[in-house]
């Protein structure tokens, strides 16, 4: 099927919110990097020029994830989610390493980072497997399947390292449980974060204590339905085990930074002035802003390069600033109406590979979005995860725009065949 009959069905809506995100994105990276301009607006050595040059290739790369037959991403997903495993793996060879992480492949003055491209390639090689006619996720081997998948490239990227990045893996859970994962899982995923956090922040003995109390209240409210004793102490013990390997994983899986970084949102260390310089200085810069911001260009903290990489993680710092709640929130708006039609679409979609597809796209955007607000404003360490659209970065943008476009060229198809 040619573009030219599918270009009336595509999602208008959904390109609208893309182009006012990357639009909005590039004016406060125009903002934030303002400051280190010395030449003329072309300059190429100037990071905004940059990233408009990675948005006009974007609208390149568009035109040519449109022009595909849609057919293409599930008769190849296998081929290109093997491409992007085979990527991953040979940054540990030919990686170079850019602010202590082996994640990107440099090309001169020019850098790609894999990581950003896995992300739709996992996506479609998911969808493949889900929507294969034989599985069945209730059944154990298939679930088994589905999360290796998931966990493979998760695996390769973490001792890059780039814990950030492979936690995105984590939103795969959600078109999974959409196609009939158990909720348990899900339940389960959360009470694990939940436990890990909680012992960082309470140590072993209250929690260990707390489990027990709940155990012991649900056992006794139940005891009328004669609850299997053996089941709560085995459901104590792995929560108690879970809990002490907890200290573990944090001394000797993490790096310093990264414990440093947890340390300071769970309150433990206050170091304004070190690890925790970019966090104070990026809540200065948002609540500074007010209601209205202080104007295009004429933050103050922006201006004066308080809040280091402001153009990449801490981009949302520069809406806060310089639009105050305002332009905050309509910005907030966007990336939640771009996530609630995501999720229309995918539930208006005749087969269960788009379905799956477009959860992925939904979940992925979503928990970027919501992890990096998070991290900007110091609610969630810093991890190093961009905001969508927003960040600087040529890998991030293509990446996104992959992941988003190829969901767009299959729901245009379906569109075209359901109303042909």
């Amino acid at each position: 099927m040619a573009i030219g009959k599918s270009s009336g069905r595509l999602d208008w809506l959904t390109i609208f919110l893309f182009l006012a995100l990357v639009s909005i994105g590039w004016v406060n990276i125009y903002s934030a990097s303002l400051s280190d301009s010395t030449e003329g607006f072309f300059d190429m050595g100037q990071i905004y020029t940059k990233q408009l040059l990675f948005i006009i290739l974007s609208v390149l790369l568009i035109v040519f994830i449109l022009a595909i037959e849609a057919k293409f991403y599930e008769r190849f997903s296998s081929i290109i989610y093997i491409v992007s495993l085979l990527s991953l793996l040979g940054l540990f060879v030919f990686g170079k390493t850019i602010s202590g992480a082996t994640s990107w492949y440099a090309f001169g003055s020019f850098s790609l980072q894999p990581s950003e491209f896995a992300k739709a390639a996992t996506a479609l090689a998911l969808a493949k497997f889900v929507s294969d006619i034989q599985t069945n996720l209730k059944e154990f081997k298939y679930q088994l399947g589905a999360f290796l998948i998931i966990l493979i490239p998760a695996i390769i990227i973490v001792p890059q390292p780039d814990p950030g990045s492979a936690l995105i893996y984590a939103a795969f859970i959600f078109p999974l449980y959409r196609e009939g994962l158990h909720f348990a899982y899900l339940l389960l995923g959360f009470f694990a974060a939940a436990l890990f956090v909680s012992t960082l922040a309470f140590g072993i003995v209250w929690v260990a204590l707390g489990v027990i109390l709940i155990a012991g209240i649900f056992f006794f409210r139940n005891r009328k339905k004669r609850p299997s004793l053996f089941k709560y102490i085995v459901i104590v013990s792995a929560c108690i085990g879970f809990a002490f390997s907890v200290n573990y994983i944090f001394n000797n899986l993490f790096e310093q930074r990264h414990r440093d970084r947890f340390n300071i949102v769970l309150g433990k260390e206050i170091d304004a002035k070190g690890i925790g310089y970019n966090t104070n200085q990026s809540e200065i810069a948002i609540g500074s802003g007010g209601w209205t911001g202080k104007g295009w260009t004429q933050g103050t903290q922006t201006k004066g390069n308080f809040v280091p990489e402001q153009h990449t993680d801490y981009i949302f710092s520069t809406v806060g600033e310089e639009w105050g709640f305002v332009g905050s929130f309509i910005v907030i708006a966007l990336f939640v109406g771009l996530v609630v039609r995501l999720v229309i679409m995918a539930e208006r979609q005749k087969n269960q590979f788009s379905r799956v597809y477009g959860y992925s796209v939904a979940s992925i955007i979503f928990l970027h979005f919501f992890v990096n607000v998070g991290m900007v404003t110091g609610l969630f360490p810093t991890v190093g995860i961009p905001l969508p659209f927003f960040s600087y970065g040529g890998s991030g943008l293509w990446g996104f725009t992959i992941l988003l476009f190829i969901f767009v060229r299959l729901d245009a198809a379906n569109s075209y065949y359901s109303r042909s």
